[in-house]
């Protein structure tokens, strides 16, 4: 018997989630979490075999809540949901301890298929993606590649908060790491994208998706 914690801030978004999953008998408790901090006094407080998480949560990223997971609960499986392209996130999110990744533009079926395989201790990622992940393989210098692909996972985690608009202060501050050692990932991040300013890498993310376009 499984126990199930969705994470998502759209009340509408859980509402349709627990629907489909209330039709798996195997399935005996269904919990909800409108924002990272709610997850985690979630995971603190109960015991949950699976974490259905969207990758953009209000108030802490969803990369942050992955790392925590994956470092402090590793039993959790997690789940991750996002109405962004696969191509764009789900790597980073699997390299970062994710058992899986799904499209919100997925079918019912696709989803239930998606919960029942990283519950039964596998991985799930689309046809789609498996097929791109295996050319990768082929092609390691494919310069077809979006350029973020290369960026290992803390890489990728600051990066993502870069774009947004954070300052390497904050983000130190966010992740219990130096200023010193922060800076030096975006550089390494600049470097590795051929980037000059935080500017360029803001553009890039709002070209690619990786972020929200403000209002």
């Amino acid at each position: 018997m499984s126990r199930v914690l969705i994470a998502d801030d759209h009340a509408v978004v859980r509402s349709g989630y627990k629907q489909f999953l209330e039709g798996d008998t195997s399935i005996v408790e269904i919990g909800e979490a409108a924002n990272g901090q709610e997850t985690l006094e979630q995971l603190r407080t109960k015991e949950w075999d699976l974490l259905l998480m969207d990758i953009h949560m209000p108030d802490r990223s969803g990369l942050d809540i992955l790392q925590h997971v994956s470092a402090t609960y590793p039993a959790v499986r997690v789940l991750v949901m996002s109405g962004l392209p696969e191509e764009q996130y789900a790597r980073n999110v699997l390299r970062a301890g994710a058992s899986g990744y799904l499209s919100k533009g997925g079918s019912p079926e696709e989803f239930l298929k998606a919960v029942r395989t990283v519950l039964a201790g596998r991985r799930y990622v689309s046809t789609t993606l498996a097929e791109a992940m295996a050319a990768d393989l082929e092609s390691k210098h494919d310069h077809s590649q979006p350029l973020h692909v290369q960026l290992s996972t803390r890489e990728f985690q600051i990066f993502c908060k870069l774009a947004a608009g954070a300052a390497v202060s904050h983000i130190a501050e966010e992740l219990s790491l130096s200023v010193k050692t922060v800076s030096t990932y975006r550089s390494r991040v600049l470097e590795k994208m051929s980037f000059q300013s935080n500017a360029d890498i803001t553009g890039y993310a709002l070209r690619n998706g990786l972020i929200h376009r403000p209002p």
